[in-house]
């Protein structure tokens, strides 16, 4: 491979016991190695196409437990291992970007040979974790992690503008693993929630860019903003969220509140990215749409599990 696994003071389970005494901890790493809140924003989803699999199935969660288990911890390992690939893959770019330059594959504290067999084997024990739910579930889970370490992180990111679409593909199929492992995902209520999420990621992501502009340019990211510039990031974002309007209508047999709640928040979402395009102020429009962004996909899906409970 093209990096160098070139660090002093490892020992025998690959931790830097010289750069961990300089302040850093073994937590800390591993909180920054496994990117805690992307997997757990990844979690939530899985969960919720599982619980509502149950819900339309007229089953029980008890009855499930040992399915819920396999798949909640299945998935997790099998993203945590695409995501520590990830870390290990774009190690030299991460080296020039300031928000990544904490993580251990950066500072020394992980050699990049643990962090590879780490990635390796986590994503192998998670898919054999979620064969004993079913095949679908396992494929669906494969295919996230085809998609994010091969498609995105070593084809499309350092290439093309469209790596945030190819990458959108990965966490669209968190809902499906969920609902799979119940039974096949050929229902409109996961199709339309992976839908959400692949849709959802593109303006989230274009958001990230424009916030960190100047990171990504000195990397050599080709991020759509990088290359295009912000106004066209910008019209690019009015649109995708656009896109999320019809959505709600299509999980009508979630309920009226939920059609209302989620429509009202579409719309809401795509009022505060119309004003981006008439502001002057992009990093301060950026940083309040990413924070929109984020509370969105947790409020969608945590509300499409409340409104099967009340």
């Amino acid at each position: 491979m093209r990096k160098e696994d070139s660090l002093s003071s490892v020992n025998i389970k690959g931790y830097s016991t010289s750069a961990a005494s300089e302040g850093g901890t073994i937590m800390a790493d591993l909180k920054e190695l496994f990117k805690a809140v992307v997997l757990i924003s990844n979690v939530v989803p899985v969960f919720a196409g599982f619980w509502l699999a149950i819900y339309f199935t007229g089953s029980t969660l008890g009855s499930h437990i040992d399915s819920l288990v396999l798949t909640v911890i299945g998935s997790t390992l099998v993203m945590a291992g695409a995501l520590i690939l990830n870390n290990w893959y774009d190690v030299d770019i991460d080296k020039v970007m300031a928000r990544t330059q904490n993580r251990p594959t950066v500072t020394g504290n992980f050699s990049l040979k643990t962090v590879l067999w780490t990635g390796i084997t986590l994503s192998a024990a998670g898919m054999i974790l979620l064969l004993f739910t079913t095949l679908e579930a396992a494929l669906y889970a494969f295919i996230g992690w085809f998609v994010y370490v091969f498609l995105y992180t070593m084809w499309s990111k350092r290439r093309y503008t469209l790596n945030t679409v190819i990458g959108s593909v990965s966490g669209a199929v968190t809902p499906l693993i969920g609902w799979a492992a119940i039974e096949p995902a050929n229902h409109i209520v996961p199709i339309m929630l992976a839908l959400v999420l692949f849709i959802w990621q593109i303006p989230h992501t274009f958001v990230i860019a424009i916030r960190k502009y100047d990171e990504y340019k000195d990397a050599g990211v080709p991020m759509l903003p990088v290359v295009h510039g912000f106004e066209m990031t910008k019209r690019q974002i009015v649109v995708y969220i656009a896109c999320l309007l019809p959505i709600p209508l299509y999980l009508a047999s979630l309920g009226t509140v939920f059609i209302v709640l989620v429509s009202a928040l579409n719309l809401g979402w795509l009022i505060f990215a119309i004003s981006g395009l008439f502001g002057k102020d992009d990093l301060k429009w950026a940083n309040k749409m990413f924070l929109f962004s984020v509370n969105y996909l947790m409020f969608v899906f945590l509300l499409s599990i409340v409104v099967t409970i009340v």
